[in-house]
């Protein structure tokens, strides 16, 4: 299966209201994104153990680690949690802006240095969240434009 395949497989076995937010959700990143690099990791390490909620991942940026390497990674995330979903907003250096910024104007939702975390999409202002992401992109962008 390619990417596009495991995240539809992914959000179709969710189970309601969860799998409609995050089918309304995914097609609003991908209007802001409509050409990025779609990524999705299933949770699984090298042992095929499960060390993680599988995540669905949009957008491509290089992480630099300290010791010279790099590796690709996605700008934005999306994962189903037992509490609800979670948006990853990744490479942001401030790591108190996203709360700053946008987590009183949100909603029903806890923001951390980089994941929004909420219960269901009518619990927060999806229209706070889409300003997030966008931010998200715009920070973290090497070729990308944002629509």
């Amino acid at each position: 299966m390619n990417a596009e395949e495991q995240i539809d497989s992914y959000i179709s076995s969710q189970a309601e209201p969860k799998r409609s937010d995050m089918q309304v959700l995914h097609k609003l990143i991908l209007q802001v994104m409509p050409a990025c690099k779609l990524w999705f990791l299933d949770g699984k390490n090298s042992e095929n153990k499960t060390v993680s909620n599988p995540i669905i991942g949009y957008g491509l940026r290089t992480i630099n680690y300290a010791d010279g390497k790099t590796r690709a990674f996605y700008q934005i995330g999306m994962s189903a949690n037992t509490g609800g979903i979670s948006v990853y907003i990744l490479g942001i250096e401030d790591k108190k802006y996203l709360a700053q910024a946008y987590g009183e104007k949100l909603g029903k939702a806890s923001v951390s240095g980089y994941c929004i975390k909420f219960k269901t999409l009518k619990d927060i202002n999806i229209a706070i969240l889409e300003a997030a992401i966008r931010y998200g992109i715009e920070a973290t962008s090497e070729h990308q434009k944002v629509n």
